[in-house]
């Protein structure tokens, strides 16, 4: 299924992608991973706030982002990101409704953001990753592309790996270990990626 992207989110991806390209000399790698259309799960790191903004300039189709509850408090902040279509999440509770509204996205064909790691790692290092990535992917047999964001000392890698099916990741049936897993494997290829732009584009 293909997804129709809102105007709202097109408009604030027009203005801000030459903003942050330019401020934080981006660099885009592997966007022709990421399919024209179907529900995929982007399962991305995150270093700094403005990482959905900059994966989500990166490529033209619209990304839906999970984020944090307290984000949404503020009046102005709720109406903005629920325009862009972000939706907010309890952390550290099992928030059923926001995990059948991720579904539901997904149903409709949508590219779902999610950073695996469940916060903002403060030291550049990778954090332990959560099993929420591998639970809806499984729930919703959905592929999952692995995102890496890396700070360079002048400029910003944001490389798209390849999108990484149910069976690659050893999905089968349901079992905690396997969630674990596959979570694993998920962040060894954002790993992978890391490595790939460090020799690349290293400074």
């Amino acid at each position: 299924m293909k997804a129709r992207t809102h105007i709202f989110y097109a408009v604030i991806r027009a203005i801000f992608k030459p903003i942050f390209y330019l401020k934080d000399r981006l660099i885009y790698v592997g966007r022709e991973n990421v399919p024209k259309e179907g529900a995929f799960i982007l399962a991305s790191n995150h270093l700094k706030s403005t990482d959905p903004i900059h994966i989500g300039t990166a490529i033209r189709r619209q990304i839906m982002f999970m984020a944090k509850a307290e984000l949404f408090k503020n009046p102005f902040a709720n109406w903005f990101f629920t325009h862009l279509g972000a939706f907010p999440v309890e952390r550290g509770k099992g928030d059923r409704s926001s995990i059948d509204h991720f579904e539901q996205i997904l149903k409709d064909g949508y590219l779902m953001g999610i950073f695996i790691e469940g916060t903002r790692s403060k030291t550049g290092e990778f954090l332990p990753p959560k099993n929420g990535v591998s639970l809806i992917a499984y729930e919703t047999k959905t592929p999952v592309i692995p995102v890496c964001v890396t700070n360079l000392k002048k400029r910003r890698v944001v490389h798209f790996g390849k999108p990484l099916s149910l069976e690659e990741l050893g999905l089968e049936n349901g079992k905690a270990r396997e969630f674990r897993m596959a979570s694993r494997k998920i962040m060894d290829h954002i790993k992978a990626l890391r490595a790939e732009d460090l020799e690349k584009y290293g400074d």
